[in-house]
């Protein structure tokens, strides 16, 4: 289970439980992005634009010379070798010079990184956790008072989730038996199905993998969860691997954004990411309601992708790794206090949740926004946003904000299912419609918040449906302790079509004609 993202549907008092209206308080909604804009994060948005892009002011160099080039007659050819076979200087000026721009560009232009493919881990039958299972667990368990299990009742009723959620084992058991026997069975289970599917579907060795890369934020045994999969799958031993822990919900973008980066220094190399949550040990039996949230919200789940830089793997990946924007708050007591580990009066460990966290990721999520913006939207919208900014910022000016229309720049939104009201809330501050948040809650209502790798169940209910066509952009958003809110942007290389593709295995395909389901709104839990 996440560190943070039980928070971002805080329930309300007791009282406006039993309430028959339900009111909304302002910590429990996300700010309003038609305010205020800080300038420094456009600027930062921008000054990733000219960095980035600085290559590309070199990149249309060799097609126009040799489109100028091909419009060269053997006349032509003649008489400049004969103008510059007695200008011996300008001959090695110019050749040095093309060598000197050459080689800064294909030194200093980002090697492209591919996603071949990626799995996500669908538990057996047996694992299923409908509401009334749920509840009979936490009503046998005899550690929650009669307050807590109605509590627990109400915010199941209203959390978005459906009645065929997983958990492992050793909750559903009565007694439940957590171990870290029992944990780190859980983890093999969810990491070895997602990675045997994934090596399965895309032919690649474990031996072939050059990186590696394992996010779990709660559960960090020794030997690493990345040393389980080394030793699982006999991988070579100069595997580059890293183990992710204590960073919540966004730590599968963050070992993206990892993984970029170590690509950018290994050629022809493959990369793993492993993004999973653990429940066994992460189960809270106490009675402090701000940690009881996670017991309804966080289920089993994972997922497994395969990325790489080489040229070759371009012709047979899904996608294109165009954008990661990381944003960190840290820095802020406020922010960083908002989501904590730690004992409860009784000394039973679970995760609190701060009365601010839906402000904080509001805050986290717009600066994260107005950061992207400069690098994915179209320019019409950009002017139409900075001449607004210009307006109420420097002119101070009454000006109504201008809020940039992201649905231009991406056709697929990937937001991360924490919960019924933060999507909620970010289906109206962005302005999007039911289909485009129809991934996100459909992934809530199937198999619950699974973390950081509720971002790739969200993407292939996009594939399963079919809707993922050659061009097309994805944009993936989450949250995390810390605080953190990341993005990463993929562009499509091909269409994806269940119908054509061959041994398509996706954790939908068997069940895609029953959705989507209608699944009500609500303002608040």
């Amino acid at each position: 289970m996440s560190d943070q993202q039980p928070l971002l549907q805080m329930p309300p008092a007791p009282s406006s439980m039993t309430s028959t209206t339900t009111t909304t308080t302002t910590a429990s909604r996300l700010p309003d992005f038609k305010q205020s804009v800080k300038l420094k994060y456009v600027k930062l948005g921008y000054h990733y634009l000219i960095t980035h892009g600085a290559y590309l002011l070199l990149a249309p160099l060799p097609g126009l010379v040799a489109a100028h080039l091909s419009t060269f007659t053997l006349t032509d050819l003649a008489e400049l070798w004969h103008n510059l076979q007695y200008n011996l200087v300008s001959v090695l000026l110019c050749s040095t010079m093309l060598v000197l721009v050459s080689t800064a560009y294909f030194l200093t232009r980002p090697r492209p990184v591919y996603l071949v493919d990626f799995a996500c881990y669908k538990p057996h039958d047996e694992r299923k956790c409908s509401r009334a299972r749920f509840m009979n667990c936490t009503e046998s368990l005899g550690t929650f008072t009669p307050e807590n299990v109605e509590f627990q009742r109400k915010i199941i009723e209203r959390s978005g989730l459906g009645e065929d959620t997983y958990l492992p084992e050793a909750v559903l058991n009565i007694p439940p038996n957590p171990s870290m026997a029992n944990a780190r069975k859980e983890a093999e289970m969810v990491m070895f199905g997602a990675l045997d599917e994934l090596f399965a579907k895309t032919g690649v060795k474990p031996k072939e993998i050059g990186i590696l890369v394992v996010n779990c934020s709660l559960f960090n045994p020794t030997p690493s969860l990345s040393a389980m999969v080394v030793n699982h799958y006999k991988m070579r031993g100069n595997v580059v691997s890293y183990n992710l822990g204590g960073m919540g919900c966004s730590a599968g973008l963050i070992s993206i954004d990892l993984a970029k980066d170590l690509l950018q220094v290994y050629p022809n190399t493959y990369a793993v990411v492993i993004s999973m949550e653990n429940i066994t040990l992460n189960w809270y039996f106490g009675n402090d309601r701000s940690m009881l949230v996670s017991n309804c919200l966080f289920r089993m789940g994972g997922a497994a992708i395969l990325l790489s830089n080489r040229g070759s793997a371009r012709r047979r990946s899904k996608y294109q790794l165009v954008h990661t924007v990381r944003t960190h708050r840290g820095a802020d007591d406020r922010c960083f206090g908002c989501v904590t580990q730690r004992e409860d009066t009784d000394g039973k460990t679970g995760v609190s949740l701060s009365k601010d966290l839906m402000a904080v990721a509001g805050e986290a999520l717009k600066t994260n926004i107005t950061t992207l913006g400069p690098l994915v939207l179209p320019m019409s919208e950009q002017l139409l946003f900075f001449a607004t900014l210009v307006s109420r910022k420097l002119l101070k000016r009454k000006v109504k904000p201008y809020i940039p229309d992201f649905k231009l720049a991406f056709e697929h939104f990937c937001i991360h299912a924490g919960g019924r009201a933060v999507l909620d809330e970010l289906e109206k501050n962005l302005q999007l419609s039911d289909w485009h948040m129809e991934p996100s809650r459909m992934t809530l209502h199937r198999f619950g918040n699974t973390s950081s790798s509720s971002l790739w169940y969200e993407l292939a209910y996009a594939e399963a449906k079919g809707r993922i066509k050659k061009g097309d952009r994805t944009w993936q958003i989450a949250f995390g302790s810390g605080f953190k809110c990341n993005s990463a942007v993929w562009r499509a290389l091909r269409s994806v079509n269940p119908a054509k593709e061959k041994n398509f295995v996706n954790p939908w395909i068997d069940e895609i004609h029953r959705f989507p389901v209608p699944v009500p709104k609500v303002s608040a839990i």
